[in-house]
């Protein structure tokens, strides 16, 4: 399942800093309605099965500092295979029609929920935040790129791995073809500020072909490609259907 989530402040600009990933995640968890839930997914170091959006800004200014929403509107979207999790960020919502984020109290102007597009076993893909995808080597964990083959094979494990873990098991064809628009590809630098720390992340943005089994597409498109999606990597949509004023 999939929210659009609209935010207003007020009618003035608002600015927001280029790296807001924690916040925006924060701000998710205050708005699921089951405490319980919201504490577990919090707490835990397994996959979390949601994923989130960027911030699209129809109306904005770039500046060193952040991104000026020049009318104070500003929405993302959230998705889950949890359709639990789904109907209790839903329930908050529509319960308090305010957000807190980065301390400032946003007004929801609306809640969508997003039809589900259907799946073929090939499909075009374009990212809504950037995908991450990792490997461990020498004790060490490196950030892959799209020009790395182990990127590709680092992917279809994730996704494989999620699947299974939130299914209990996958007895399809596991094979899972990427092929992306290496010009559409740019590399975001992606800073997470937590507790006192920063960690810093590559992340790409991209266009691209997806072939395999529509349960596995499916699924991608519900929980999000590659690693770190509950803190805003990887979310898809089919190209088409992208806005393109993020």
């Amino acid at each position: 399942m999939r929210l659009k989530i609209s935010l207003a402040y007020g009618n003035s600009e608002y600015k927001i800093p280029y790296n807001y990933n924690y916040q925006l995640s924060s701000l998710i968890y205050r708005k699921i309605a089951d405490l319980d839930l919201a504490t577990e997914l919090h707490v835990s170091s397994d996959f979390k099965f949601f994923t989130f959006s960027q911030f699209y800004i129809p109306r904005r200014r770039i500046t060193q500092k952040g991104i000026i929403s020049q009318d104070g509107k500003m929405y993302f979207y959230i998705s889950s295979p949890n359709d639990y999790l789904i109907q209790s960020m839903v329930e908050s919502y529509l319960e308090d029609l305010e957000v807190t984020f980065r301390g400032d109290r946003l007004k929801v102007q609306d809640v969508e929920l997003l039809k589900k597009p259907e799946f073929s076993g090939s499909v075009e893909f374009r990212t809504m935040s950037p995908v991450m995808a990792r490997i461990k080597r020498d004790d060490k964990v490196w950030d892959l790129n799209p020009g790395d083959l182990q990127f590709y094979t680092a992917l279809q494990k994730n996704l494989l791995n999620k699947y299974r873990r939130f299914h209990g098991s996958y007895n399809g064809d596991e094979y899972l073809k990427i092929v992306p628009d290496m010009g559409s590809v740019k590399r975001k630098r992606i800073t997470i500020k937590k507790d006192g720390l920063e960690t810093y992340h590559r992340a790409y943005q991209m266009r691209f072909m997806a072939e395999g089994d529509p349960r596995l597409l499916d699924f991608m498109y519900d929980c999000g490609l590659g690693e770190k999606n509950s803190m805003g990597f990887g979310m898809v949509n089919l190209s088409r259907s992208l806005p393109r004023d993020g």
